[in-house]
């Protein structure tokens, strides 16, 4: 796979030329909670993620491609693939749109649609699901449209300051 080509976005592996943006995207605190991220990168750490990002999903058990916009080729965030299960037929999708002005234009919408026919057509899975805070109503909004839906939640499960916030398990069957 080179890249995945929408009319909004086009879904290309992350390059050696990523490594500020990631570690500008990865280093925000604001998303840390939703990410699970506990501590920053350092710029070593994600100069070494980048070169073991070119193993083969089968091998890694995951994928993070970056989303770029189309016409102007600007990158925008990623799109990630973990827990990769083939035996079982699923894998989690996330998704993150760094800059908050480009969102909701339909970027993030483009490049799901493009992942999870990736995730249908070549690598041939049964399934996709992600997890999404009760307090995230634009992933929520994200996912159905795409036709998740919820199938469990995780009461009090991501602490967000002095907060317990319940996290929903969204699934898709294909």
């Amino acid at each position: 796979m080179n890249y995945l080509k929408g009319i909004k976005v086009i879904l290309r592996p992350i390059e050696q030329e990523d490594l500020n943006l990631l570690y500008q995207w990865e280093n925000n605190g604001s998303v840390w909670a939703v990410s699970h991220t506990l501590a920053p990168y350092s710029k070593h750490v994600l100069a070494q993620y980048i070169q073991s990002a070119t193993e083969d999903i089968y091998s890694s058990k995951q994928l993070r491609l970056v989303i770029e916009k189309t016409a102007t080729k600007q990158p925008v965030g990623f799109i990630d693939l973990f827990d990769f299960d083939p035996f079982h037929s699923r894998v989690g999708i996330g998704i993150l749109i760094a800059d908050t002005n480009e969102r909701n234009q339909g970027l993030a919408s483009e490049a799901l649609t493009l992942m999870l026919e990736y995730i249908k057509k070549h690598l041939g899975l049964q399934q996709a699901f992600c997890h999404i805070t009760k307090n995230n109503p634009q992933s929520i909004q994200l996912f159905e449209k795409a036709g998740f839906s919820q199938s469990g939640v995780k009461k009090k499960w991501i602490r967000i300051h002095d907060q317990w916030v319940d996290e929903y398990l969204y699934q898709l069957i294909f």
